[in-house]
């Protein structure tokens, strides 16, 4: 037996609990009830969310499976779009200085803006619009079709099916039309039953489609013997003509795939085009928006191997619109091309007649040349433009750029300036550049000069500090031993840390007989003897 699974406090507790079950089992104690006052089946485990079928119960009892604490402030409703509460007359203060609504600010006016508000004019206030706050609950505010109106899509739909109907009556018109001119060519020598046959015809395109047989039928099938719960079936063909595999029952024709109901090749080949019915699934795959759309996918492979950003899969839309712009480029293209080569060498198939003069290379106008070919009346030479801008002066110069040259530079001819884009100084400029060329010059002439003063110092320094030492060198002997000395130990002092003494004297002045010493001391990394020098 399934019970309530509560806690008790006591063995006491549960020890009544127990009897008193017994004794409602028994009639001789009111059943328990719920908070909606119908009774509680002790049969059901209180656990249970909903209870057996054969229990015969109407609904779980548990409060906890259901949504007792359900929030009264929470509500369903959505803003009224559009309503309006109140109108004044007259521009209140607060209010809106575009429309003069007080439910919003200038800033936030979702009206025109007017040349004169209402707060100057106080004419055309706008009424206050209907401002209402919401409550959602969870689901509420994660709703995303909570107060969406499903009239709203009604246009749609009514504007496709006046299209749909507007196309069907084209067809039927279009269809009595053929219908009655064929009747109007055979109203001589055809016979009554063709005269029949085509009444007849022109009565069934007068039917309405949907009275006709119904190809487009959608039947489910639920819960059926062959499998499936729910699936779709549709009458794409009528019923009474011949099904493709048995168009031709020899066993080496077009292979039938009873899986995919598909036959991909032609199953009667030798039959005239124009009396076949069917002529292979393959034949779909190249006609109509089959080879379009193979088409569309050699174009996206080679535009993508060209270096273009387009991929079919990924973003096909943009595939399409690259393909559809390059057909309209190509077109125009073609054209441009065609009426270029039409207007140079004109069109021998036209009916137009060339004028005499373009005919026979013949005109009225008369052209006078000199001995060397030159025109002297007649026609006034043009002189020929180019694709720039001429004759445009900018900066306040009244020379274009490249009318002066000097020293390997181009420049303006107004102010001989040799800085494009500069703005021009005039005759002033001009001066103040030469003046300032001169003063380079003479600065150069007294650096020279001062150069070649300073010229035998330098010599004589080199010397003593040059890596080549003349001939003519006078050394002191006695100087040059004691030279020798201070660099040995000033050798062996790099050699050995420990011999450095603390207090070391530094003498920046170097004389010739300390640098022959160092010349004579100095290691020679090329000298094959090195190594046996020390």
């Amino acid at each position: 037996m399934a019970t309530a699974s509560v806690a008790f406090k006591s063995r006491e507790d549960h020890r009544k609990q127990m009897e008193l079950e017994e004794a409602r089992k028994a009639g001789l104690a009111p059943a328990e009830v719920d908070e909606d006052g119908k009774e509680i089946n002790p049969h059901i485990p209180q656990y249970m969310s909903s209870a057996p079928w054969y229990l015969n119960a109407e609904r779980p009892s548990l409060k906890h499976q259901r949504k007792w604490k359900s929030d009264p402030n929470y509500t369903k409703s959505w803003y009224d779009r559009g309503a309006k509460i109140f109108q004044a007359d007259k521009y209140r203060k607060g209010a809106c200085e575009n429309c003069g609504a007080m439910t919003h600010s200038t800033k936030t006016c979702m009206e025109r803006p007017r040349k004169l508000g209402s707060r100057w004019t106080g004419k055309s206030i706008a009424p206050d619009e209907k401002i209402e706050t919401f409550e959602l609950d969870y689901d509420g505010k994660r709703d995303r079709w909570n107060g969406y109106d499903a009239a709203s899509y009604k246009h749609v739909i009514e504007r496709y099916e006046a299209r749909d109907e507007a196309r069907k009556k084209y067809l039927k018109d279009q269809q009595l039309k053929k219908l009655e001119e064929r009747n109007n060519q055979n109203e001589d020598g055809v016979s009554d039953d063709e005269d029949n046959e085509d009444v007849l015809k022109v009565d069934e395109a007068k039917v309405d489609e949907s009275k006709q047989m119904d190809f487009a039928k959608v039947e489910k099938r639920v819960r059926t013997t062959g499998g499936g719960s729910t699936g779709t079936v549709r009458n794409l063909r009528i019923r009474e003509d011949t099904a493709k595999y048995l168009l031709n029952l020899d066993v080496n024709s077009a292979h039938y795939d009873p899986k995919t109901r598909s036959m991909r090749e032609d199953p009667v080949p030798d039959t005239d085009p124009n009396e076949k019915f069917y002529a292979g699934d393959n034949q779909n795959r190249v006609s109509g928006q089959a080879l379009e759309f193979k088409q569309l996918n050699i174009h996206a492979w080679e535009a993508f191997d060209k270096g273009q950003d387009v991929h079919m899969q990924a973003a096909p839309s943009q595939a399409e619109l690259l393909y559809r712009n390059f057909k309209i480029n190509k077109e125009k293209l073609k054209s441009q091309t065609k009426d270029t080569i039409m207007e140079k060498y004109g069109n021998a198939a036209t009916e137009e007649a060339l004028p005499r003069e373009l005919l026979l290379g013949q005109s009225e106008r008369e052209v006078e040349y000199d001995r060397a070919g030159r025109i002297i009346k007649g026609q006034e030479t043009s002189l020929p433009k180019s694709k720039y801008e001429e004759d445009v002066y900018i900066n306040n110069h009244t020379s274009v750029w490249g009318s002066w040259w000097k020293d390997h530079q181009w420049g303006y001819k107004c102010c001989q300036q040799t800085v494009r884009n500069s703005y021009c100084t005039g005759a002033a400029g001009i001066e103040a550049a030469e003046a300032a060329a001169d003063l380079m010059k003479a600065n150069i002439a007294r650096k020279e000069a001062n150069e070649d003063m300073l010229a035998p110092a330098q010599e004589k320094n080199l010397a003593a500090w040059g890596s080549e030492v003349p001939e003519d060198l006078d050394l002191d002997e006695e100087k040059l031993v004691e030279a020798l000395k201070k660099e040995d130990e000033r050798w062996r002092e790099e050699k050995d840390e420990r011999k450095r003494k603390y207090n070391v004297k530094w003498n920046d002045d170097v004389t010739p007989e300390e640098m022959e010493a160092y010349r004579m001391k100095r290691v020679h990394h090329d000298d094959p003897m090195k190594d046996f020098l020390n």
